[in-house]
């Protein structure tokens, strides 16, 4: 039986938070999706700081390209 990998988007640039929690929970609405990526950034050791020194400031609706690398290298491909 042939197994089809199936490739995730892409990760690079500046993603909408919304659009960017999607990849990592893709079968959630849109608002679920935020929410729990909310959810693992308190909660993942070090990882809010690290959001703050790449430039990440509250309710911000874009992650730059820097935040977007910080998040994935934190948290793995989506």
């Amino acid at each position: 039986m042939k197994h089809e990998k199936k490739e995730s988007p892409s990760v690079r640039g500046a993603m909408g938070v919304t659009e960017f929690a999607q990849l990592y929970f893709p079968d959630c609405t849109p608002e679920v999706a935020y929410k729990r990526m909310w959810v693992w950034i308190a909660t993942s050791r070090g990882l809010k700081e690290k959001l703050i020194a790449a430039g990440w400031v509250k309710f911000q609706k874009l992650y730059t390209p820097k935040q977007v690398a910080c998040l994935v290298d934190h948290l793995g491909e989506p």
